[in-house]
């Protein structure tokens, strides 16, 4: 539930790679919504489309056609890394993809953007050009790498030029590749012979060289503070021309005609007459919202893939004047996600609250949306409110009666920033990062008071509420806290166990404490006596385990740096075993399951929905079980057939049928004598008309029964 602004940050930019061989196991994706953007890293432009690099939510493909008001047409977001170049070349968009090298993507349909092919550049893949049928890499780690693209769904590398600083930038000019390499400066290859690419000359920058433009004799290179104008009329003897200083940092430069256009970080945007190499002058300006990371033009304006904020279009028809016209930018991190009848409540950080419409979950439709003043980190819904942990800016209480039109009806502010929130009886805990466990008496939800507090040290990420104790999940230094809130007024700390991560979610069932533990994955812990806490059991999840909960006898864990859901089998809390996973396109924030067991998770980028299905006992081994269960059938409504799965802990005499209405039975699943296990199997409505049916499971002892729908 915890999501700390900075800390969140720093997830979604840093480079990292996919920890798993597969994407997928036993969970499909069957719905999501939202395409909010990650870092916007580099912009392509052609014709009346922009291509952007957009960090972990992969390839943008945004209308131009009317700059004032950009919009998304496509998007592929399939990317096990972090988008941060990209090249456009007929029918194929080439993106380098940080530690997974360099992805093809189709955009023939450019509403539908497919990947075709896949090159791993071993390092990490910073910038890509196409020049004829060759894709050029700069590879922070590896240097120019030189990718045949004769077919672009099996690239191959043909040539490399290791250099000796981090190649960041390439540009490819006739016979010539251009990389700015961070503290080495301007190298300058000649690529005559793609498969054996030769350095001919360097120019020490004295900085960090970050990007790179060649006009004529000169390459003008964005030096961190600087543009560095060097004259290139002997590749082999580069000799600087002129430096031109600047405030921030200079990330990227295009040059056109007599203009230099520089991408300046949260310096904005600047424009340079170069009509005189030798002599820059600084003529326009225009602020950018947020950091200026790279830089393309085409005809009267300037494409800025502005870090932050997106995408920024700056008229330049006045070169004396630029005028930023039109932006585009998804707003919010998904952080959290809660579930409440035919509604999801989403924490999108600074996009606030959105309710979505999920009574179909393969198309969910957000119906209302309420901004709140800081970052929405935690959302939890009782009877008509749902209540927002919301960073600096405390508890807000926002009425839901009606989920088109949410209202902020209460505030309270609470020390310092909250993370996390959970409703029980008249009471919202609230998990507040360094002041601890706050309560808060809502019985009038307009003037929520705060009544009580627990602190310890420790910075408190999430609240669970169970019977007359809360579970404090509190960051490294305690790890998970149980405190005595019979008296809400007076919260008394019980016991403590200093977990191996920084604990950062808990859920309760029966005698145990399941803790997401950051980078120490799931941690098991009896809780049987409450004043001498164990731990019992651990999974060390693929990635760092944020967010858990828990749903019969599974573990459903939101984990960000590697697979983003994991699925593990509880039956034996000591032993949790892996028994199902899918690598979603963002960072995992949050993770809550539905009634009808479908798995919502708030990915940072989108909101996904899930369905998880369970191994089948004549798989392999049968998974161990502890009660008769009949599982959600899955899909429902269908239209021509539908699963069931069902659990039994003993090997048991049984009958699975399905009845109509009236309660006649028309088809027997199964009739006979099984095994403890999970078992599963399916109903083919070939042949049934539409309606209301039922289906039914026996045993000798009970009888559970569920309703499916057949629509045609």
């Amino acid at each position: 539930m915890f999501r700390i602004a900075l800390f969140a940050a720093i997830i979604l930019t840093l480079p990292f790679g996919s920890l798993s061989a597969q994407d997928a196991e036993n969970v499909e994706q069957i719905g999501r919504i939202y395409n909010q953007w990650d870092d916007a890293n580099d912009v392509f432009v052609v014709d009346e489309l922009a291509y952007v690099a957009a960090g972990r939510s992969g390839l943008q493909i945004v209308d131009v056609s009317d700059p004032e008001y950009p919009s998304v047409i496509g998007y592929w977001d399939d990317n096990p890394d972090n988008t941060r170049g990209v090249a456009v070349s007929g029918d194929y968009a080439y993106v380098a993809d940080g530690r997974e090298g360099l992805r093809v993507v189709s955009i023939d349909d450019p509403d539908n953007p497919v990947e075709d092919g896949h090159f791993n550049t071993q390092g990490y893949a910073f910038d890509v050009t196409v020049f004829g049928d060759y894709a050029y890499v700069a590879d922070s780690d590896s240097g120019l790498l030189v990718v045949d693209i004769t077919d672009p769904e099996n690239p191959n590398e043909v040539g490399h030029f290791e250099t000796t600083g981090r190649a960041y930038t390439i540009i490819v000019v006739d016979d010539y590749a251009y990389i700015a390499e961070g503290e080495a400066g301007l190298r300058i290859v000649d690529i005559t012979d793609p498969e054996n690419p030769q350095g001919i000359g360097v120019y020490d920058t004295q900085r960090r060289a970050r990007g790179i433009a060649i006009s004529g004799d000169h390459a003008y290179v964005a030096d961190e503070r600087a543009l560095v104008i060097v004259n290139i009329t002997d590749p082999e003897n580069p000799v600087e021309a002129a430096i031109y200083r600047l405030p921030q940092s200079a990330n990227d430069v295009y040059v056109s005609g007599d203009y230099a256009y520089m991408a300046n970080g949260w310096g904005g945007f600047y424009v340079l007459n170069i009509s005189d190499p030798q002599n820059p002058i600084e003529i326009g300006f225009c602020n950018t919202p947020g950091d200026a990371f790279r830089v393309t033009v085409l005809g009267d304006y300037a494409y800025i893939a502005d870090g932050s904020n997106g995408l920024d279009i700056i008229d330049i028809n006045d070169p004396e004047n630029p005028e930023e016209v039109g932006s585009f930018d998804e707003p919010g991190v998904a952080y959290h996600i809660t579930v409440s009848g035919e509604y999801g409540y989403l924490a999108d950080g600074y996009g606030g609250l959105r309710i979505i419409n999920i009574g179909d979950p393969e198309v969910p439709v957000e119906i209302g949306h309420i901004d709140t003043p800081r970052e929405a980190y935690c959302v939890t819904v009782s009877d008509d409110y749902a209540y927002i942990a919301a960073g600096f800016s405390g508890l807000r209480v926002v009425n839901i009666s009606d989920p088109e039109n949410p209202d902020e009806v209460g505030i309270c502010d609470i020390p310092l920033e909250v993370f996390g929130v959970t409703v029980s009886g008249d009471y919202a805990y609230i998990a507040a990062g360094y002041s601890g466990l706050r309560i808060v008496n809502i019985t009038n939800p307009e003037n929520p008071e705060e009544v009580g507090f627990f602190d310890r040290h420790g910075i408190a990420y999430s609240v669970t509420i169970s019977g007359d104790y809360a579970y404090l999940a509190n960051g490294l230094e305690s790890g998970l806290v149980v405190i005595n809130i019979t008296d809400p007024e007076n919260p008394e700390g019980v016991g403590y166990l200093r977990t191996e991560g920084r604990a950062k979610d808990v859920a309760i069932s029966g005698d145990y404490a399941y803790v997401a533990d950051g980078n120490s994955g799931l941690r098991v812990i009896s809780i049987a006596d409450l004043e001498n806490l164990i731990e019992v059991g651990s999974y060390d999840t693929p990635g760092q385990a944020y967010s858990i909960t828990v749903s019969g006898n599974y573990a459903y864990v939101a984990n960000s740096w590697g697979i983003g859901l994991s699925v593990l089998n509880l039956s034996d809390p000591e032993n949790p075993e892996e028994v199902g996973l899918y690598d979603t396109p963002g960072v995992a924030f949050g993770v809550t399951v539905s009634d009808d067991g479908l798995i919502y998770v708030a990915d940072g980028t989108n909101l996904g929905i899930y369905h998880f299905t369970p191994n089948m006992v004549n798989e392999d081994t049968p998974l161990l079980v502890t009660e008769f269960h009949l599982s959600p059938s899955y899909p429902n409504p269908f239209n021509s057939q539908t699963r069931i799965s069902y659990q039994l802990p003993t090997e048991t005499q049984l009958h699975l049928g399905l009845y109509d209405i009236s309660g006649r039975q028309i088809m027997t699943l199964f009739s006979g004598v099984r095994p403890a296990g999970v078992w599963s199997t399916a109903i083919d409505g070939n042949g049934l008309v539409s309606g209301v049916y039922f289906v039914r499971l026996n045993s000798q002892e009970q009888s559970l029964s569920q309703k499916v729908v057949l629509i045609r």
